[in-house]
């Protein structure tokens, strides 16, 4: 049986000068792009992707798929409405492979950042591998992350010398948050759970990190909390969406170097 080949490629956070050379050659030997549809509100983003193909894209008999990507119910039970989505989205993916890709084509997915963190692409794709429906051979090529330009745009350092860094969500900073002389990183913060944090730290949040409508922030979270939840509410009011991200340190053991 022959295998429809994939790629998954990494397009970083927004500017479409941040995708890689790597990334564009993967790009230029793609036939076929599946291109999410995340509703009206998030418009800009496919729009993105387009864009991306109409700079890097040196050939032209190329098309784009698009497809709606379901809802996710937003229960009590998160995980198990997080399993119940990836099931709905590796059924539509399979589908669209199976009827939209030939055997002797080469298909890509654009994910947003990096395929590595906190995107549900490659679980899906291992998903529907795993299945044995559709013989799949893929590739992964990476991207540049939100935290990679966040930290960048502040002109800062993850961790402290010979310290921790931790990478976690919004829903789970209460149990995340650092030691002594720790950092965190925080990825999809729907609730602003920085607010409810009582210790004296610093904050690096930015929003549409690379895109030209980029939100910047810093100082001593007690500070500067309720400006951030401003600027967040007010971005988000205005577009309909937002992505965001944040860093917090601990002011007492920071490191200036």
């Amino acid at each position: 049986m022959l295998k429809r080949k994939l790629l998954v490629i990494g397009i970083g956070a927004g500017n479409p000068d941040h995708v890689t050379i790597e990334a564009v050659e993967a790009m230029n030997r793609a036939s076929v792009f599946f291109i999410p549809d995340k509703g009206d509100e998030k418009t800009e983003l496919a729009s993105l992707r387009r864009t991306i193909l109409e700079r890097f894209m040196r050939h032209d008999s190329y098309r784009i798929v698009p497809f709606s990507v379901p809802k996710r119910n937003r229960s009590d039970a998160y995980e198990r409405d997080v399993d119940e989505w990836h099931a709905a989205i590796e059924e539509m993916h399979e589908t669209l492979i199976a009827h939209e890709l030939g055997e002797d084509e080469t298909g890509a997915f654009l994910v947003w950042g990096d395929p590595m963190l906190y995107d549900s692409t490659l679980r899906i794709i291992d998903r529907i591998a795993a299945g044995g429906k559709i013989a799949l051979d893929y590739a992964v090529i990476p991207g540049i992350t939100s935290l990679q330009v966040l930290a960048a745009r502040h002109r800062i350092v993850l961790n402290a010398i010979g310290r921790p860094v931790t990478i976690t969500t919004g829903r789970r900073l209460a149990e995340d948050l650092p030691g002594s002389a720790g950092s965190v990183a925080v990825m999809l913060d729907g609730q602003n759970a920085y607010g409810d944090v009582d210790e004296d730290m610093d904050i690096w949040w930015g929003a549409y990190l690379g895109m030209p409508d980029e939100i910047l922030v810093s100082g001593r979270l007690a500070d500067v909390a309720d400006e951030i939840r401003e600027k967040r509410e007010s971005a988000r009011r205005d577009k309909g969406w937002i992505m965001d991200s944040y860093i917090l340190k601990r002011r007492e053991r920071d490191d200036p170097g």
